[in-house]
């Protein structure tokens, strides 16, 4: 058998990336504030902030940087994919170390609310149980011993009879910790597509109490979405499935907003891990990752939203990735892609959004809202 043959000098090379890109809502990213220093924005619910795991386009980053034009963006926090609220970017590099520094200072103050199951307790509840990751890939975790440490405080606002809505203070910044901290007290977010699962058990992760291994509980979790044809809704799909969840990834994922923010959603994620696609709680200390943030955050030298970068993703999209759902007509259809041979339906809109959403940011200098989310109000019906 002849020596296969090698490139020459002056050979051209191209290799076509074929992607399916999960669904998003179609709700519009709104600016809050814009001057020369910071870009605030409301994230609408599915979208990560910048592209990880199997996202490109539909990212907030990417966004900003095609329909408005906002490039160089220096990210601040992040949010996991599935949370809403307020996200701000910084224009300049010398505006997002002043920042930086206010976050190390322990100067910033976050608070979020979302709408749980039950009648959430009248009087303040603090909770400080530790969470560890399970899984960077699908973005899961739970609370035990050998976790890192971290603290919230929760205020109920109203309730309706059958779900409360909570106002939410997290004191750190552990990837799901709001998430992870309201099932551990019972009241799971109403519509939380990891955390208000039956595959936790009968009473839904209640004081920790889980009666699976963790690699019991990610197939648990996987195959109740399957079931569903709802694994888009975690932002995985079959090739994803077909690996062992349960092992050590370093790929970025579904949690933190990325983990994938997962976001594992990993603080800079939605919820894709950090930049670095390593341990997203590797830098545990650092205080700019956010509560429900899916990566850590450092400042990027080159901006993912930078010219260079948004053309470089365009042509990605025109070299062959899979803007149709598999199986329907006219979509590039690659006989390897497991995808490809998949016919899913669409997610419903109330599928692609939770009812958790950052609803303040403020610093020593600034302090930025948005409006209270239609699901938070009082007489809001289900």
């Amino acid at each position: 058998m002849g020596q296969p043959q090698l490139p020459w000098n002056n050979d051209f090379l191209r290799n076509t990336v074929h992607r399916h890109e999960p669904p998003v809502t179609a709700q519009p990213i709104h600016i809050l504030v814009e001057n020369e220093e910071v870009v605030v924005v409301d994230k609408p619910s599915s979208l990560p902030v910048h592209p990880c795991g199997r996202f490109r386009h539909n990212t907030v980053i990417f966004i900003l940087g095609k329909e408005h034009a906002l490039q160089e963006l220096h990210t601040i926090h992040r949010l996991d994919r599935m949370t809403s609220g307020v996200l701000m970017f910084a224009k300049t590099l010398e505006v997002s170390k002043k920042i930086d520094e206010q976050v190390r200072e322990r100067q910033l103050e976050k608070e979020y609310v979302c709408r749980v199951v039950g009648e959430f307790p009248e009087h303040e509840v603090v909770c400080q149980e530790p969470i560890l990751v399970v899984s960077y890939k699908v973005g899961v975790c739970r609370v035990d011993p050998k976790g890192k440490f971290c603290k919230t405080t929760f205020q109920r606002l109203s309730y309706n009879g059958r779900t409360s809505v909570v106002k939410c203070l997290p004191q750190t910044g552990r990837t799901h910790q709001i998430r992870v901290h309201l099932q551990y007290l019972g009241h799971p977010i109403v519509n939380d597509p990891i955390y208000n699962m039956e595959a936790w058990g009968p009473e839904r992760g209640k004081g920790g109490k889980i009666d699976k291994t963790d690699e019991e509980l990610l197939k648990a979790l996987v195959e109740e979405h399957r079931s569903k044809q709802s694994l888009d809704i975690l932002g995985i799909s079959e090739e994803d499935v077909d690996v062992d969840l349960g092992a050590e990834n370093k790929d970025c994922g579904n949690s933190r907003d990325c983990m994938k923010s997962g976001e594992a959603d990993p603080i800079h994620e939605d919820s894709c891990t950090s930049k670095d696609n390593g341990d997203p709680d590797k830098n545990s200390k650092d205080p700019k990752r956010d509560t429900e943030d899916s990566e850590s955050h450092s400042v990027a030298a080159h901006p993912l939203n930078s010219d260079s970068h948004l053309e470089m993703l365009e042509k990605t999209k025109e070299l062959g990735s899979c803007e149709n759902r598999g199986g329907e007509k006219g979509s590039e259809r690659d006989p390897l892609c497991l995808e490809c041979k998949m016919s899913r339906r669409d997610p419903s809109p109330q599928e692609l959004v939770m009812y958790l959403h950052a609803l303040r940011y403020k610093g020593a200098q600034f302090e930025y809202c948005s409006k209270m989310p239609q699901w938070a109000m009082e007489d809001w019906e289900e």
